[in-house]
């Protein structure tokens, strides 16, 4: 179920497949982390094909409805925490754990991949992949301590993958 505001844009069932078909097995027994989570359809799908745990930051109350809705119809909620709240209001709290898969799929916007890739660089575990969706023409920088490692064009979207050093 997806929220019913023009702000949550659903990711395809395309763009979903191809994802976790380049992620395989990273995400077997992942954190993972969904920023701007909309319906949680990213992290609700990672915790279906193994993710140990996910927790979903969004601020949007509609999608929040979506997001504890598709949990609940999933009976994956005992694997989640979803946090009500900003992104990077959210990034500079301290994290329990490190993540290994981060999600991020923000507004068209660079500020929204910028800010949020410096923030969650040092809560990374070794190894961690960060995948960005963005509109295509938008190039996403290298932070610090991450490295562009792959892309995958869908029409106007594309796939980043950013990797941490091991």
């Amino acid at each position: 179920m997806a929220p019913r505001d023009r702000g949550t844009r659903p990711i395809t069932d395309r763009v979903k497949e191809t994802l976790f078909g380049i992620l395989g097995a990273r995400v077997l027994d992942a954190r993972v982390l969904d920023l701007y989570a909309g319906s949680g359809a990213i992290g609700i799908e990672a915790l279906s094909r193994g993710a140990a745990h996910a927790t979903f930051v969004e601020h949007a109350r509609p999608a929040l409805v979506a997001l504890r809705g598709n949990l609940g119809r999933t009976h994956l909620a005992e694997l989640a925490d979803v946090a009500e709240s900003d992104v990077e209001r959210f990034l500079a709290l301290p994290a329990d754990e490190a993540w290994n898969l981060v999600f991020l799929d923000p507004p068209y916007e660079l500020r929204a991949i910028v800010a949020p890739l410096r923030a969650v660089e040092p809560k990374l575990a070794q190894d961690a992949m960060v995948v960005v969706k963005h509109f295509w023409r938008t190039e996403v920088p290298e932070a610090r301590g991450l490295h562009l490692v792959r892309q995958r064009r869908f029409g106007e979207t594309m796939l980043s993958f950013l990797e941490a050093p091991g």
